[in-house]
């Protein structure tokens, strides 16, 4: 008999009353999403951000780290006051661990946030067969 795993969640975040802490913001939440990183289980292998100036894209921005394990990843819409995060972890890393600590910064920084959604999903599902006694 062939039982379904999963070697990995994938963790969603969707806030509303997103407000600019400052004119460089992406990088402040880089830093806030990175902090978080270290204070877990993951390794982080690259971090980049893009700053969105509302000319050519809407204002907001894009960050990204990289783990070696999957990403952490935050995409804003700030004049909508739209933030997503999500957080895709493998192996020994609880994606939760991550969240949370991201969560807790933006509360701190952020009264009027507002979270939407949290949602998790299993990933690389596999089969595993049972040993049978």
């Amino acid at each position: 008999m062939n039982n379904i795993k999963s070697h990995g969640s994938h963790i969603f975040l969707d806030y509303t009353g997103y407000s600019p802490n400052g004119d460089d913001d992406g990088n402040w939440m880089l830093q806030i999403m990175r902090e978080a990183v270290i204070n877990s289980e993951a390794k982080e292998v690259h971090s980049h951000v893009e700053q969105f100036d509302g000319i050519t894209s809407p204002p907001g921005f894009a960050a990204v780290v990289l783990l070696d394990e999957s990403h952490v990843t935050a995409h804003c819409y700030s004049q909508k006051g739209w933030l997503a995060i999500d957080c895709f972890t493998c192996g020994q890393c609880d994606p939760n661990t991550i969240v949370d600590q991201i969560q807790q910064a933006l509360n701190r920084a952020i009264p009027n946030l507002k979270l939407i959604k949290k949602s998790s999903q299993e990933r690389f599902l596999h089969e595993q067969e049972s040993k049978e006694s």
